[in-house]
């Protein structure tokens, strides 16, 4: 895979944390308002590491940073949009690993 397709999978998943984040500020309405700042933290870190995934292309080892960022974004991000529109934490079990994958991103710049 050409180091550049980071670069496309980046616009996708800015398109994405732009238009949830904008569903959670204007239209996600929780019957328990908790929820609300679970679907902020998401949409956070989601828009975060999608702009920090253009930068894969000019790192030693892009597919690793990339890889690592995308499996953070779906595991973390993706479980807190998850148990933010149920209301149940019962789903929140694969955010750690998307916290671990983040972390071994940013990790992996140093090597």
């Amino acid at each position: 895979m050409d180091p550049l397709h980071w670069h496309k999978i980046a616009a996708i998943s800015g398109v994405a944390a732009v238009g949830l984040g904008a569903y959670g500020a204007h239209a996600f309405k929780p019957q328990n308002a908790a929820y609300k700042e679970v679907w902020h933290t998401a949409s956070l870190y989601h828009l975060v590491h999608t702009a920090a995934l253009l930068a894969a292309p000019i790192t030693k080892r892009p597919h690793v940073f990339g890889g690592l960022l995308s499996a953070g974004l779906v595991a973390f991000s993706g479980t807190c949009y998850a148990v933010a529109l149920l209301e149940d934490r019962k789903y929140s079990t694969l955010a750690p690993f998307g916290g671990f994958a983040f972390m071994a991103a940013w990790a992996s710049l140093l090597f």
